[in-house]
């Protein structure tokens, strides 16, 4: 029998993170996502009460980035934009790893920094997902990583911010996927324009989709 194809809706975060977006293209996004059922949209920390708005009383989850997009922000300074954008009505909160710490071999401070953000986002029933940025790990350090996150209880382990030098890839859904226990999921990010791409990431274990290109991925 073959496999029935999920519905691509309900694993799209509408995502619109570049500098130079708008309210108007906030207000738009929110629109479109309520419009064609997607699970929700990603904006910048700056629109998340905005966004909280156009979204009251809808199923569309806001989500919002910490940290973002480099990660070597402090952990004082990723709690307090933490603690802002959850005040503001966030549903989801995607942080991004401190990269520059774990490169340099300080994996007690990766782990507090996620563990500090997990805590928070938690008492208030809002999911933690922490960026990895692939495209910059080997796959040892991948793998290393989903054990931090692991020990830190993140809700999920993303790929890409987007920013980077590539983004989601097949082989790094399979590699998050071996190494994560079951309860932690997978959020691919990071150039997924095509819907059979989408679905090959979906297939290999991602949870959900990071995508500026929801539209034409449903078409």
């Amino acid at each position: 029998m073959a496999k029935s194809q999920p519905d691509l809706r309900t694993y799209i975060e509408q995502t619109l993170l570049k500098p130079e977006v708008d309210s108007a293209q906030i207000k738009v996004l929110c629109e479109e996502a309520v419009q064609h059922e997607f699970f929700g949209v990603c904006v910048p920390p700056y629109f998340v009460g905005e966004a909280a708005r156009y979204l009251q009383n809808e199923s569309v989850k806001l989500v919002t980035v910490v940290g973002f997009p480099m990660g070597y922000q402090s952990s004082e300074n990723k709690l307090t934009e933490t603690i802002e954008v959850v005040r503001q009505g966030a549903d989801e909160v995607d942080m991004v790893l401190n990269i520059a710490a774990f490169k340099s071999g300080y994996a007690d401070y990766v782990l507090n920094d996620m563990k500090k953000i997990a805590l928070h986002c938690h008492r208030f029933d809002v999911l933690l997902k922490v960026i990895i940025e692939t495209a910059l790990m080997t796959d040892e350090e991948i793998i290393r990583i989903c054990a931090l996150a692991t020990e830190a209880k993140v809700d999920f382990v993303k790929t890409s911010t987007g920013f980077s030098t590539a983004g989601a890839t097949v082989h790094h859904i399979e590699l998050m996927r071996k190494h994560l226990p079951d309860h932690i999921r997978i959020k691919a990010s990071g150039g997924i324009k095509e819907k059979k791409f989408a679905l090959d990431l979906i297939y290999k274990g991602a949870n959900r989709l990071g995508t500026s290109a929801g539209l034409k991925l449903i078409m």
